[in-house]
């Protein structure tokens, strides 16, 4: 194990308050939010057990990835057809242009606030 590496290692848990890990360095019964939702898991209200920690950017700030147990995670929780139909029509309404009132089939620009064709024609075709 490498020296700064080192400096991270602490299954116990008395330098870090939870018990830390360098990076690749984790047990097997552990796993991170990205891991767990990749199998289709959530952690389920469970606090985190232990965490990887690894050389961050600023000055001795090191990254932090918290680890949960996989046996106490849960199925992650699927939306319904309601929430999946309210979506669609949320992402429907940002497509919408104010002006013309027509599906412009992209998602209208904020800084806009209509579609590029409305736009052209308020700025006086100049774009």
């Amino acid at each position: 194990m490498s020296r700064y590496r080192a400096g991270y290692h602490d299954p116990a848990g008395d330098r870090h308050g939870l018990p830390s890990y360098a990076w690749r360095m984790a047990p097997a019964g552990l796993a991170t939010r990205r891991q767990l939702a990749a199998q289709g898991l959530r952690p389920g209200g469970q606090e985190p057990v232990g965490q990887i920690l690894w050389r961050g950017v600023g000055p001795d700030q090191p990254r932090i990835a918290y680890l949960y147990d996989r046996a106490r995670a849960r199925p992650r929780r699927r939306a319904t057809p309601a929430i999946l139909a309210a979506c669609a029509r949320a992402l429907a309404a940002r497509r919408r242009c104010p002006t013309c009132l027509t599906d412009a089939g992209y998602v209208i620009p904020r800084h806009l606030g209509e579609c590029l064709d409305c736009a052209d024609r308020r700025a006086g075709g100049s774009r």
